[in-house]
């Protein structure tokens, strides 16, 4: 057995942040000790932890002698109040009791940092449109951790807009209803019939699947958790041609007047390819590692993330120009009581 987190960073061991053990995790499978049928997978064994919560129990009830089949029991009592709907949700899909067996788990694409620009009513810059949970940056970071990215969805629309909504709606309540004939109506429905009829007018021989999964394995391959001036390069170009590949023979089947699946998930995919460009192209000019961004040119001695606060403190927005061109316009960071820091977690 290695324990590879308490061997590499002892103080914090299974605690350290998320993008710290995924970088760990992965490292591990890829230099080979990944385990299972494809070897991309590395163990969660709550065994020692089953046996350390049931010695706590029988502490706090005081039972000084008791045998090891009574402490795993309370040991796995304990688990399973606090992780037992994973545990069988995971048995659900493996077949496989986490409780005896060691659960395998490995690192996956999880969130895109980032979002929009919301004032404490959570109105973006644009007059009435507000945004609401993980897709604004109220919390930046804070509403993207697991949980807290459901709650924060929930505080958001339970606690905040209800409020703030009615202040901006009470403005406005004489106002009539906006005919479908307003020009700016008129040229967005103009705009999106005409990209739906450009997609479904292709009829290539790809699926929209086939460019989704090329599209991800670049992705991960080459702007993943670790990510290099090379690579990302590469990625940029690669995803260049897959966008034409994507407008020249993708196949759609079905018709534009009926509820097409596959037409909804090609224009998601559309989508999908400006973006995976441009974050590649975010990636590749952020030459520091911070956060869930770690440029492989920028670690430190131990292998950890090697900040740049000199000339990355800052928050950006790209501003979309014309096709594969954006401007990168930034707002710099100023900290007055809190200071950032290079994390070490040794």
């Amino acid at each position: 057995r290695d324990y590879y987190l308490e061997r590499r960073y002892p103080a914090f061991g299974n605690l350290v942040p998320r993008d710290v053990a995924s970088r760990a995790a992965k490292e591990r499978c890829d230099e080979g000790y990944g385990v299972g049928t494809t070897k991309l997978a590395v163990y969660l064994d709550f065994k020692d932890a089953i046996v350390r919560y049931g010695k706590i129990e029988a502490g706090k009830q005081g039972l000084d002698h008791v045998d090891e089949a009574s402490i795993i029991k309370m040991g796995k009592a304990v688990v399973e109040e606090k992780y037992g709907n994973l545990f069988e949700m995971y048995e659900k899909i493996t077949g496989e009791n986490p409780y005896e067996m060691p659960m395998r788990i490995y690192p996956a694409v999880h969130y895109t940092m980032g979002g929009l620009w919301v004032d404490y009513e959570l109105k973006t810059t644009v007059d009435g449109l507000y945004c609401l949970g993980e897709a604004n940056f109220s919390d930046h970071g804070a509403n993207r951790l697991g949980a807290s990215a459901l709650m924060q969805g929930l505080a958001d629309g339970y606690f905040v807009i209800p409020y703030t909504l009615g202040n901006y709606l009470a403005d406005d309540i004489r106002t009539a209803s906006i005919p479908t004939s307003h020009p700016a109506f008129e040229e967005t429905e103009k705009a999106v019939s005409e990209r739906i009829n450009k997609l479904m007018s292709i009829r290539g021989s790809q699926t929209v699947e086939s460019f989704h999964k090329r599209l991800g394995k670049i992705m991960w391959d080459k702007c993943g958790m670790a990510r290099n001036a090379k690579g990302l390069q590469e990625a940029i170009v690669e995803i260049q041609q897959l966008k034409k590949e994507f407008w020249s023979d993708v196949k759609i089947p079905g018709g534009i007047n009926e509820m097409n699946p596959e037409l909804d998930k090609a224009g998601r995919v559309a989508d999908f390819i400006e973006l995976g460009e441009l974050m590649c192209k975010d990636a590749l000019q952020r030459n520091e590692s911070c956060g869930g961004h770690f440029r492989e040119e920028s670690q430190t001695e131990d292998g950890e993330a090697k900040r740049d606060d000199d000339n990355y403190s800052y928050v950006a927005a790209w501003e979309y120009k014309q096709e594969s061109e954006w401007q990168l316009n930034k707002e710099p960071l100023t900290f007055e009581i809190v200071k950032p820091t290079q994390r070490s977690y040794k």
